[in-house]
């Protein structure tokens, strides 16, 4: 059943709308061409089009247009420039150099830049060992840029006539990744579950959460059509979108001592009934996200409150029961907010429906500024930018060398074509993107190689060939593995329709892909290597500001100042933001040779101290959100402040070069409950206050010793 539901869900994914839009756009130049004799003109136009798809990944529609036409543009002089000039060696030597370098360093513009540099890297690849005259490479050049407009105005074309289909598929996936992580929070409530193990899938998957959140955000809030004048299909995605952000802090203010809960309540029998009740809610929030994913509208397929009642009458069982019942009322909201989310499917009148300002939604989105003048701070050795270009322009002249002085076969630019593609900016992406392309090339190549040899049929091997090509781009944002593992039979049956589908082809294509791979995990070492330690100081810094501001926020709260809840929510967004980067980056860490990898349990226990205070402010924030008001004592306050001041220490040693920090000042007003009386409320918030101080003070004696030398 669940194996049904994935197969479905990529079904209706919008990385299968991606592979068939883009398979469309590539194949049908040159099958009709090639109906007039022109299949060389086509396979032209074809390139172009697969150039300009590179950068057409989910985002906002001006974003993609603009891309699209950048790399339009870069291909046209790139291409004409390459065939100029592919009859001087030491020229071409010059040119792989300078492109090389000037294009991987649009890193700095963020991932879209870089993938046009890729996609117009790949061009000057291609026509090195081309034969043009001066009228062939015009000729040629002007075929690349109609596939450029071609597949330009069919992805335009696609958008405009379906606009909120991407968001609707981001949207479904989004859903999704929240449902995981909801389903690994429930295993908090299973007996004998391994912290530890439990707590690094918990941060894995926020890392997912937070890419995916921040695609639905870029889609939604970039989109004028969407946030201007919005429709009633527009305000139900943002309103969901805000209602699932608002969900997934839920699940996190849901977070408490799990050890103490186990110790204090595993015998009673109750918390299997919490792991029960949040796998189910998980399983409810994997049936709507799959049904927003497919355009169906979404029913319910459960009734919870029977659930919550069974709940509460065993919860009433349990003595010092006050936790329990602080976890079941949180359940209940995730549960209303569920609902919300179904009742308005149901709701004719979400014009009404009151939204953000569209210069508030905006804020949300990260912008990326194209400035100069960032490219030419990068200019330094001081910057992993910079470095990585550096070695991709150095390794790619070293596989051109060697391409020209073996004899490798006619085909030997697929040695540039693997550098450019696994070479990344870490050594970490980098050795991943190796072991991926080896194993999708060598698999790949077997299952061409036997379908070029047994099967005959043109017709049967045309069909090979696109359901091929649909799979590989399909999974290239998804798997890179099994996009690698079709695009390599796909490749090879294409050359088998221009006579060149021998066997040989599969040797040279795995041999180039070795050798390609080999010298990229060799440069990436010892080349201007950038390794991850180095920078993990800067993003625990930038995570203890944000775990800063996102506690002063709680502090102004309870001494009484009126939450602003965009302001609140952008706090949280950069939280989240830096969260997964750190977590990201540790990651990284780890695949990384053993010398190189320092503090790891350091680096591992801050990153879940950082977790469980957000987790815990975010429960006092929801307590500070309900209805009835908050009332503090001195005890409060000076938890509170005790936090504050230790995160304050906490960030001055982990000194940074940029004075990106100004320590707020909190100012809480006299207490409006007595030290001694306590109401079940005061009793909880003193209770988390306490968990948030404790917190802070891991978090500064784990901070002293990562920065002990």
């Amino acid at each position: 059943m669940k194996q049904t539901r994935e197969i479905k869900n990529f079904i209706y994914s919008q990385y299968l709308a991606d592979g068939l839009r883009i398979t469309f756009g590539v194949l049908l130049p040159p099958l009709l061409l090639s109906q007039s004799g022109h299949l060389e003109a086509g396979i032209a136009v074809s390139m172009g089009a697969i150039t300009t798809s590179i950068p057409d990944y989910p985002g906002a529609v001006i974003h993609k247009r603009n891309a699209m036409l950048f790399s339009i543009l870069f291909m046209t002089i790139v291409s004409l420039l390459t065939g100029l000039i592919n009859d001087y060696p030491l020229l071409i030597v010059a040119e792989i150099f300078s492109l090389c370098f000037f294009f991987s360093m649009f890193n700095t513009f963020g991932n879209r830049a870089a993938s046009i540099g890729t996609g117009v890297l790949i061009i000057m690849i291609i026509n090195i060992d081309q034969n043009f005259t001066v009228r062939s490479i015009f000729e040629y050049t002007g075929l690349l840029v109609v596939g450029g407009i071609w597949y330009m105005g069919l992805s335009l074309a696609v958008s405009q006539f379906k606009p909120y289909r991407i968001a609707q598929h981001a949207l479904g996936d989004c859903i999704h990744q929240v449902a995981v992580y909801l389903n690994l929070k429930a295993v908090f409530y299973e007996a004998d579950f391994n912290f530890d193990d439990t707590y690094k899938k918990l941060i894995d998957q926020q890392i997912i959460v937070h890419q995916q959140q921040d695609v639905v955000r870029e889609i939604l809030f970039k989109n004028r059509l969407i946030t201007k004048s919005p429709s009633n299909t527009a305000r139900l995605l943002i309103l969901i979108f805000v209602d699932v952000i608002d969900l997934f802090e839920r699940t996190m203010a849901s977070h408490y001592d799990y050890r103490t809960i186990q110790k204090n309540y595993a015998a009673s029998g109750v918390l299997n009934e919490f792991h029960k009740i949040l796998s189910n809610i998980s399983k409810e929030l994997e049936n709507l996200g799959y049904d927003i994913n497919a355009n169906e509208r979404p029913r319910p397929s459960q009734d919870f409150q029977v659930q919550l009642e069974d709940l509460k009458s065993k919860i009433d069982l349990v003595d010092n029961n006050l936790v329990l019942k602080k976890i079941l009322v949180n359940i209940r909201n995730i549960v209303n907010r569920i609902n919300t989310m179904y009742n308005y499917f149901s709701d004719k009148k979400l014009e009404n429906v009151d939204l953000s300002d569209e210069k508030d939604l905006r804020r949300f989105v990260s912008a990326q500024v194209l400035d100069p003048k960032q490219f030419i701070e990068n200019l330094s050795l001081k910057s992993g930018i910079f470095r990585h270009a550096l070695r991709v322009a150095i390794v790619a002249v070293i596989g051109y060398g060697i391409s020209k002085l073996l004899p490798l076969g006619h085909h030997s630019y697929w040695i540039l074509l693997t550098i450019l593609v696994i070479l990344k900016p870490g050594f970490s992406l980098t050795k991943q993107r190796n072991y991926q392309r080896l194993i999708g090339t060598v698999a790949g190549g077997i299952a061409g190689a036997l379908i070029v040899y047994y099967i005959h049929d043109t017709t049967i091997r045309f069909m090979f060939l696109m359901v091929f090509m649909i799979l590989a781009y399909s999974f290239q944002r998804l798997n890179y593995v099994v996009s690698v593992l079709f695009m390599t039979p796909y490749v090879l049956i294409m050359f088998s329709f221009i006579g060149l589908g021998s066997l040989s082809l599969v040797q040279e294509r795995i041999l180039d892909t070795f050798i390609g791979s080999f010298i990229a995990l060799i440069a990436s070492y010892f080349l201007f290597p950038s390794w991850e330690y180095p920078q993990l100081k800067s993003f625990m810094r930038k995570l203890l500001i944000a775990n800063y501001q996102y506690l002063a926020k709680v502090a102004e709260g309870l001494a009484g100042k009126e939450l602003n809840i965009t302001e609140y929510k952008l706090i949280r967004k950069e939280l989240y933001v830096r969260s997964a980067n750190l977590a990201s980056a540790y990651q990284r860490m780890l695949s990384e040779p053993k010398s190189k990898q320092i503090k790891v349990r350091e680096a591992s226990k801050f990153i879940v101290l950082n977790h469980m205070l957000s987790s815990y402010n975010a429960t006092l924030i929801a307590a500070m959100r309900s209805d009835r008001p908050v009332k503090i004592n001195n005890g409060h306050v000076k938890l509170i402040k005790r936090a504050l001041y230790q995160l304050c220490e906490g960030i001055s040693q982990l000194k940074d070069k940029e004075e990106d920090f100004m320590e707020t000042d909190v100012s809480i007003q006299e207490p409006t409950l007595h030290p001694d009386v306590e109401n079940r409320d005061s009793k909880l918030i003193t209770e988390q206050l306490g968990f948030i101080e404790k917190s802070a003070g891991d978090i500064l004696k784990t901070t002293k010793r990562i920065t002990e030398n």
